[in-house]
């Protein structure tokens, strides 16, 4: 999981004085725009701080980590919530428009795979779990489960989460031609819980209370043991996470363009702090190892 040994980069969040980059509304009216898998983190942050902050204006809305990222760079948003790293293309287009982009690491994600609760399979390897989604298993048979089609739902390509799961889960290849796809993890959850033989993956916190579901346990090589994201009282399992025991887990991120501005460096700075980090936990996603 090489996401997760990377250096936490906050390269402007502790800096003041220097040239700050105007987006949208700056002073206390800030914007985020981003990831549909961040909108509940992002808004109970928002209403949070907000709550302890009155003169402060918070918008959150979701549309996907792409679209928060092009946000940003078509300067119609403050920031952009991502469950991805920004793509080189991204950083790119930013440096052709004399952009400089601001990466914060706010919390961190297990990504869960579901199927329903009423499906005999409990645990499957990486590999099979890549094999499910490519296309090379197409009934539960294949990987243990019973003689029934397996039904494969996905997130659209312009979701960090799809992204993910095809760059760290398929080890970029395709997803298989009869993947449904369907906007929001919300949406995934609800199509699984109707669907006997569906599986489907996203950020763990979607799922973990749901009953009609059924959280698979994840094995990272075929002669480990499996994982699951969740501990036996269905609470996150951070410590597996932080270490990387359970393989499918990624940073969440906000993006900014340029330096962010006195305001926008004291809501970051309080999302980093252990008021912000407690709501990450509340919300049910992993906060930032301590260091």
């Amino acid at each position: 999981m090489k996401r997760l040994i990377m250096p936490l980069i906050m390269m402007a969040i502790g800096l003041s004085g220097a040239h700050t980059y105007h987006c949208a509304e700056a002073a206390e009216n800030i914007t985020v725009k981003g990831s549909d898998t961040m909108v509940i983190l992002g808004q109970r942050l928002a209403e949070e701080y907000m709550a302890k902050n009155k003169d402060a204006s918070i918008q959150v809305t979701g549309g996907g980590s792409g679209t928060g990222i092009a946000a940003i760079l078509n300067k119609t948003t403050n920031l952009a919530n991502s469950s991805r790293p920004i793509k080189d293309s991204e950083t790119k287009k930013a440096r052709e428009t004399g952009v400089e982009i601001t990466e914060v690491k706010i919390a961190l994600d297990g990504l869960a795979v579901v199927v329903n609760r009423e499906n005999p399979v409990n645990e499957l390897t990486m590999k099979q779990l890549m094999g499910i989604y490519i296309g090379h298993y197409k009934n539960w048979k294949d990987v243990g489960g019973p003689n029934q089609k397996i039904i494969r739902y996905s997130r659209e390509s312009n979701s960090g989460t799809y992204v993910f799961f095809k760059e760290h889960v398929l080890l970029d290849k395709d997803f298989a031609p009869d993947c449904q796809t369907i906007s929001g993890t919300s949406a995934v959850a609800e199509a699984v819980s109707r669907d006997k033989w569906g599986i489907g993956f996203g950020g763990v916190a979607y799922f973990a209370k749901i009953p009609e579901l059924k959280i698979v346990k994840i094995k990272k090589l075929d002669t480990k043991p499996a994982v699951s994201p969740l501990k036996d009282d269905k609470s996150v399992n951070y410590e597996q996470i932080w270490n990387g025991e359970y393989p499918i887990a990624r940073y969440l991120y906000i993006y900014i363009a340029g330096k962010p501005v006195p305001a926008i460096k004291k809501y970051l700075d309080w999302i980093l702090g252990p008021e912000g980090q407690e709501i990450v936990t509340r919300v049910g996603y992993v906060p930032l190892p301590k260091k």
